[in-house]
């Protein structure tokens, strides 16, 4: 390889990330996460304290323990029985839409 073709491979390594990221549509998201609402909440924010936070969490492990409670890697009766019926660009979305949500910023006294 001459230095044009490595520096042009390097340049093209640089956008993996990038495309990486860009799956899923957070707009088409917010709408596909209604049935996730009743606990983990509408932004991501969980209505009661043994439902994980989502928002604010990285897409790609969204996006990965969602097919992991699909293909039963993960075990969890009440998620798998959710995920089931997610596709791969249904679980991208829903991934979008609470990665793209406010995290939480403090811990709450108890």
């Amino acid at each position: 390889m001459n230095k044009l073709q490595i520096a042009v491979a390097a340049g093209l390594l640089t956008l993996i990330p990038a495309v990486a990221m860009s799956a899923g549509n957070a707009a088409e998201g917010k709408n596909k996460s209604a049935v996730c609402h009743a606990c983990h909440g509408p932004t991501g924010q969980s209505v009661q304290p043994i439902y994980p936070n989502l928002g604010g969490q990285y897409q790609d492990y969204l996006a990965k323990t969602l097919r992991e409670y699909r293909n039963g890697t993960r075990q969890n009766a009440i998620m798998a029985g959710f995920a089931a019926n997610l596709s791969d660009d249904d679980i991208d979305d829903i991934s979008a839409w609470y990665a793209s949500q406010q995290g939480l910023t403090e811990i709450k006294d108890k």
